[in-house]
């Protein structure tokens, strides 16, 4: 067989390797919803368990961004989009009842959120509606949606499994995100409380403690404190983001993309109510 043949194959079968990589887990059409998943960490986290099999709702308050988001992803397996305000708990009924209708089901909610408008932003600059912004994001939406969901899978008798990403500065905390920090500290203790609740009935909750990735996002956020530090942008993210973790990198889709579907199957069971951190050594503590 001539080389030329010979390296393409090579060059085949490595490219077949790499797309099948991520396939290692396969959650065999898993009914998932991911909120706040027409960009950033929602979106990728989406893509990454539809590579892996996974059957996707994603949501966003902004139909454009989600009806784009739904198009990119189209090539990667089933996605439904759902437009659902984390604000508005009517929005949040009808995203867990028009997403149970779209999938048939739903077997689990990977819970993501953005910032609110404030941030970032120091405390004595918050107002009373920052506060009370927060506390709806951060709280009261992965709150109301669990009860929904626990509700639902009671009345059904199945399993179910709760996902909150939140970020690791609810362990150490970023003095520009405190209300976010603030309101999203109870996040590890609704997975624990919901894991010792109804664990027994098939129903369990992570929190999963998030470093840095690279986001539209976060270099909005950073951007903006380069500005008010009045710095150029690449001496913020160097000092925040790049020199926090000895890897010197923000973390891989693929990475997070395998700790949550790894969540998602029943291998991780035992694990019910843990709290999870993927920060690449950037917090410092041992102890959560």
């Amino acid at each position: 067989m001539p080389d030329a043949v010979k390296n393409t194959d090579k060059v085949i079968n490595l490219r077949v390797l790499l797309n099948t990589m991520t396939l290692d887990i396969n959650l065999n059409g898993l009914r998932v919803v991911v909120t706040a998943s027409s960009r950033g960490i929602g979106f990728n986290v989406a893509r990454e368990l539809l590579r892996r099999n996974a059957r996707v709702v994603i949501s966003s308050k902004n139909i454009r961004n989600l009806q784009r988001a739904k198009e990119e992803l189209k090539g990667a397996g089933e996605v439904h989009a759902v437009r659902a305000n984390l604000y508005d708990h009517k929005e949040l009924e009808n995203l867990i009842s028009v997403s149970w209708e779209l999938l048939g089901g739903i077997d689990a909610l990977v819970w993501n959120a953005g910032n609110i408008s404030c941030e970032p932003c120091l405390l004595h600059e918050a107002s009373y509606q920052d506060w009370l912004d927060a506390a709806k994001l951060h709280t009261i939406a992965p709150g109301y949606l669990t009860t929904l969901l626990v509700r639902k899978w009671l009345e059904k008798r199945t399993k179910g499994t709760l996902i909150y990403l939140n970020s690791v500065s609810v362990k150490e905390p970023m003095p520009p995100l405190v209300l976010a920090d603030v309101s999203r500290a109870g996040l590890i203790q609704l997975a624990k409380s919901v894991s010792r609740t109804y664990g027994s009935q098939g129903i369990r909750a992570y929190s999963v403690l998030l470093g840095s990735f690279d986001t539209p996002g976060a270099r909005e956020n950073l951007r903006r404190l380069a500005e008010e530090r009045g710095e150029p942008f690449e001496e913020t993210w160097e000092r925040e983001v790049l020199s926090r973790t000895p890897l010197h990198r923000t973390g891989k889709w693929e990475e997070i993309g395998s700790l949550v579907a790894f969540l998602l199957t029943e291998e991780a069971e035992y694990m019910l109510g843990s709290t999870v951190v993927i920060d690449g050594a950037m917090s410092r503590g041992i102890v959560i």
